[in-house]
């Protein structure tokens, strides 16, 4: 009897850690995003655009801009999903990269970008708890994760670009 007794109370203690991480997020990291979607939102509006569009349309001419500060523009100011609409400001040559190269910056802007991806935050707040717990500071954890998700998006990017221009010229 006590086996099923600790069973049970083991099952519950399961779901009321959950509640307790539940509560946690309602009470912290959910208000927080939306401080930062509206944030993003209001620069935007503010910043105009049109403005932001016709800028987007010409750092795209640069390879190195074109698979590092537009995926991060498209994250940072329209989010997981969203992001893959800055797709259009390219030919369709560079679709395919830098669908790729935002698809791989969706993760590594979390950190200290919530809102760009918060349906997997828990990702990195599971992370950093652990890097927290071991005595280290999910600050420079945040950053140097950044930092290396801009490189392997701009490597990504131009493999993509190569890989794709081979392929359609073989298909041709």
């Amino acid at each position: 009897m006590e086996a099923i007794s600790n069973v049970a109370s083991g099952f519950i203690g399961l779901f009321q850690a959950g509640g307790e991480t539940f509560m946690g997020w309602v009470t912290g990291i959910i208000p927080l995003v939306v401080c930062l979607m509206t944030a993003v939102n209001a620069i935007i509006k503010l910043v105009g655009t049109e403005k932001v569009e016709n800028f987007a349309q010409k750092i795209t001419k640069y390879m190195i801009l074109r698979y590092t500060l537009l995926p991060l523009m498209a994250v940072f100011f329209l989010a997981n999903p969203a992001c893959y609409t800055f797709g259009r400001f390219l030919e369709e040559k560079y679709k395919p990269a830098f669908y790729d190269a935002a698809v791989s910056f969706v993760h590594p802007i979390t950190g200290l970008f919530p809102h760009a991806n918060a349906g997997e935050l828990f990702v990195w707040t599971g992370i950093s708890a652990g890097v927290a717990e071991a005595g280290y500071a999910t600050a420079g954890l945040a950053v140097r994760y950044f930092l290396c998700g801009l490189v392997v998006i701009l490597i990504r990017g131009i493999l993509c670009e190569k890989l794709y221009a081979s392929m359609a010229k073989k298909s041709a």
